[in-house]
């Protein structure tokens, strides 16, 4: 970052503290909300879904709220937005049912599904094989991994080459667990090891950088592009997108029937314009898909 006093970094990662109300994301407020979606069941899709979740009515989502623009606090503090949200809010009505998101810690979502704590998860999960042997993926979006640095870049962070530097990463996401690892012991063969700074939430790997506690941070590439976008300035995007790949809403295993629904409302979605506009309003229209899928080969 440019160099700021201590007291000036502090301020600064209050300030982001506070904009989020109870989370530390660089908005201060909100774009859109679920509630906005306007669209209308779609029978077919409907006719799908299993009737222990009909009767029931409302599916209840697990969802990490750090992760702007995909599923953030609003500035209430308590409403949870982002275009995941938008988006499968317009999908459950599409299937005639509605939705209740709880926030949860990332790398507990799988394992809340798994115990029946959600019937969904929904949290920008990468879609890998390794989280296909424990569940349905059904797949939405495209992303890729992104590196961004205090502005300007002072400490000429290349991330081709990462090695001698402090990087900021939330636990259990695929940066962390896959891109990282062979970077680390490359540099740790080279002679100047690459730290690693772990964090439970994304809004706290950002302000790492912001703070300069971190050189860089890495994440998907929409939630990167956003949160340079929210900084004031503070925040550069670093180096290409590469290793792209599909989200994927996160099923039961044994729930294909709903699965399947969900690729059904999707579909229909995206026929009528609902889905586009959705990305569109979020700003993230370039990972749009048109090939949904159950477990896609990846």
């Amino acid at each position: 970052m440019r160099k700021t006093s201590r007291v000036a970094a502090t301020l600064i990662v209050a300030s982001i503290a506070l904009a989020g109300c109870g989370s530390n994301s660089l908005d201060s407020g909100s774009d859109k909300k679920g509630s906005d979606v306007k669209t209308s069941v779609d029978k077919a899709a409907a006719a799908l879904v299993p009737q222990e979740i009909k009767d029931k009515g409302t599916l209840t989502i697990g969802t990490d709220a750090s992760y702007a623009p995909s599923e953030f606090f609003a500035g209430d503090g308590k409403t949870i937005e982002g275009f995941d949200i938008d988006l499968f809010t317009a999908v459950a009505k599409k299937l005639g049912l509605k939705v209740k998101f709880q926030n949860a810690n990332f790398d507990s979502i799988i394992t809340g599904v798994q115990g029946k704590k959600y019937d969904l998860g929904i949290s920008s999960f990468t879609v890998n094989a390794d989280r296909m042997k424990q569940v349905n993926m059904v797949s939405y979006f495209n992303a890729g991994t992104q590196w961004a640095t205090a502005a300007g870049n002072p400490k000429k962070v290349d991330p081709a080459k990462p090695c001698g530097i402090t990087v900021a990463v939330q636990k259990a996401t695929v940066q962390q667990e896959e891109d990282l690892p062979p970077k680390q012991k490359a540099c740790q063969t080279a002679g100047k090891p690459l730290k690693v700074l772990v964090y439970t939430a994304q809004d706290q790997a950002t302000a790492a950088v912001v703070s300069g506690k971190a050189d860089a941070m890495l994440a998907d590439s929409p939630v990167v592009a956003y949160a340079v976008k929210k900084s004031s300035g503070k925040l550069d995007a670093a180096g290409d997108i590469y290793d792209s790949a599909p989200y994927g809403y996160v099923v039961p295993k044994a729930d294909t029937a709903l699965a399947d629904a969900i690729v059904a409302g999707l579909k229909s979605l995206d026929t009528d314009g609902t889905y586009a506009k959705v990305l569109n309003d979020w700003g993230v229209d370039q990972g749009a898909i048109h090939d949904f899928t159950v477990n896609p080969a990846v």
